[in-house]
């Protein structure tokens, strides 16, 4: 049978490739999120670890793109399908879970891991070789340091990084020296993940920039949000479990305020009326010794 489903063309394709043609026509209809990946930068190990982490979660497939295009075709209903079909492109993969598009790039973003440099990788940051004790033992490789730049010294049969070394910026093409170097040192300055690059839910359609969140703004954000809320409601009396407390401290504030501007004596006032009469008898005593007089 094929995957158009036509039974003269069975000996064409094999079970296996049946079978999954299947699959890609039931589990869209079978969980709320459809993602997208790019396999392109990404590692074996990489995904067999996401893939045992997260197997009861999330079911990932990486099948060719026109045999999922096809099966797509057959499947109405779900917004933004067509859209999913239409990205792929080179080595993808495809998700299939219940969890948020949005959570599910943070768990990927939690799950990244640093891999030696090869020629030809950009690093996302800047590299540096700490000073200190290498480990090496002094030979060729000092030609090494030296074609990087980086200082080196003979101390107690080892080689010695001199001081720190910045060997490439962030957004430099790491060159084939500098990563064979990287490595001797045992140095993993690419970061390598899974990443969404489209997302379809609950028939909202998502992009790959849509997805990304900085958790520290957020968090700054909702902190400040909360702040400006609590004064709000605080200026306006707005009485509530979180406001109660502090409308009540500044109501007595404003009270005693009143009472001892006013004169007015009580248990709880009487200390403060004496603060300010006294306070006031010192300026006015103040005042008349500066016309000339004298208190007797």
């Amino acid at each position: 049978m094929s995957v158009d489903g036509n039974k003269t063309n069975r000996t064409h394709y094999p079970r296996r490739k049946q079978n999954l043609y299947q699959q890609m026509q039931e589990l869209p209809k079978s969980y709320s999120v459809i993602a997208l990946s790019s396999m392109s930068k990404v590692r074996a190990a990489q995904l067999m670890k996401i893939r045992k982490k997260f197997h009861n979660d999330i079911k990932i497939k990486i099948i060719k793109n026109r045999v999922v295009q096809k099966s797509f075709e057959k499947i109405n209903g779900i917004v933004g399908l067509d859209q999913l079909s239409s990205k792929l492109e080179g080595q993808c993969a495809l998700m299939f879970t219940n969890i948020s598009p949005f959570k599910l790039n943070l768990v990927f973003d939690q799950n990244k891991v640093y891999l030696a440099a090869k020629g030809g990788d950009v690093t996302k940051m800047d590299i540096t070789i700490p000073s200190g004790n290498t480990g090496i033992s002094p030979g060729p490789v000092l030609s090494e340091f030296k074609e990087v730049n980086v200082p080196t010294k003979i101390d107690q049969g080892t080689i010695w990084v001199s001081k720190d070394t910045r060997v490439a910026k962030a957004g430099d093409v790491i060159t084939q020296k500098t990563a064979a170097l990287l490595s001797k040192l045992n140095i993993k300055p690419i970061e390598a993940g899974i990443a969404v690059n489209f997302a379809i839910s609950d028939g909202l359609v998502f992009g790959e920039n849509d997805l990304k969140i900085d958790l520290k703004a957020y968090a700054n954000e909702l902190v400040m949000s909360h702040c400006q809320a609590l004064s709000l409601a605080i200026e306006s009396a707005y009485t509530t479990l979180e406001t109660i407390k502090l409308l009540l401290n500044k109501a007595n504030g404003l009270a005693e305020s009143l009472a001892s501007t006013s004169g007015y004596i009580s248990p709880s006032t009487v200390k403060l009326v004496l603060a300010r009469t006294q306070s006031n008898a010192s300026i006015i005593a103040e005042a008349i010794k500066k016309k000339g007089y004298i208190a007797n």
